[in-house]
């Protein structure tokens, strides 16, 4: 049996297309161009989301190694101190998303789970490549840790959370965490963004790509410039070139067999399991890259949520 759409997403996707026929994509390696259009993509479907009237948010700033100033939010449940806590990551393939972008989606986690999140506002390619944005991340990782005190959090009960770009930018943060010896309670990778080497397109996931081979080329080069796709690459700024999984924090990672994500997320997963790392993986039959929010009352969609939630909650 060949792969095919879940039909509650395909309808989505379809009616997408038709809205789409007259605008004029941007040109492969156009990070800007690329920019523009998928924060705007970010705001339409993040906007559908419920209110949350129990959450509010408190900005903040971590500093990063070059002394720039990351600014960051603080999100919590009112009455809720679960001792608990993730730092978000935010989406955007290494060049977009915000933390206005993701503002009520973050909010959204907040309110089904009670647990207070921190959102890092790192900086993106191209005006910012390399490692900046893992290391900007872990910033806020550190900031955490060193204020969990005041802020009723537990040292042993932090995770880090990303999605796409941001699953890939978390998994980089996470490596700087092991690195610098601190330890995440837990690392949760959805449909991460993790190999650069990823440009090739694949004939049976090209044609149904939400995150394209053409949008993933133009994300790398923008953070990696001419060595994407060199020996060069270090993993804190592309995670799957990693070679010691030891010692990093237990994964959860998700992602859709139609994701162009799927293969990069299963070998991470392997990798991690070989090292002796605990991982909870899933892969999504149906499921295009960002299914969740390109229709959150398709079925799958509400089960994906369902199971972050539990891992959330059981932090």
């Amino acid at each position: 049996m060949t792969m095919t759409l879940d039909p509650e997403i395909a309808a989505v996707l379809m009616a997408q297309a038709q809205t789409m026929a007259d605008v004029t994509l941007p040109e492969r390696g156009d990070a800007i161009g690329l920019r523009a259009m998928i924060d705007e993509t970010l705001k339409m479907a993040f906007d559908a989301l419920p209110d949350t009237p129990d959450v509010t948010m408190t900005p903040c700033t971590a500093t990063a190694t070059d002394g720039a100033a990351i600014p960051m939010r603080w999100y919590t449940h009112a009455g809720s101190r679960t001792g608990a806590a993730v730092v978000y990551i935010h989406g955007g393939g290494m060049i977009c998303g915000s933390l206005d972008n993701y503002d009520r989606l973050v909010r959204h986690y907040v309110q089904l789970t009670g647990v207070p999140f921190l959102a890092v506002g790192y900086r993106l390619a191209p005006e910012f490549p390399g490692t900046t944005p893992a290391e900007d991340s872990f910033a806020g990782v550190r900031w955490l840790f060193d204020h969990a005190g005041e802020l009723g959090v537990d040292h042993a009960r932090i995770a880090l959370m990303g999605d796409s770009g941001g699953g890939g930018v978390g998994a980089a943060a996470a490596i700087l965490a092991r690195d610098n010896g601190v330890r995440l309670a837990r690392q949760i990778l959805i449909y991460p963004m993790l190999d650069d080497r990823n440009t090739k397109p694949d004939p049976v996931l090209a044609p149904m790509a939400v995150w394209t081979y053409d949008n993933n080329y133009t994300g790398w080069k923008a953070l990696l410039g001419d060595a994407l796709g060199t020996p060069s690459v270090p993993p804190v700024a592309a995670p799957a070139r990693l070679r010691d999984f030891a010692g990093l924090a237990p994964a959860y990672i998700e992602v859709g067999d139609l994701d162009i994500f799927r293969d990069e997320s299963i070998v991470y997963a392997g990798k991690l399991l070989a090292a002796g790392i605990s991982c909870e993986l899933h892969v999504h039959p149906g499921a295009p890259h960002a299914h969740d929010w390109l229709n959150p009352n398709a079925d799958i969609s509400k089960r994906v949520v369902a199971d972050r939630v539990r891992v959330i909650a059981a932090l």
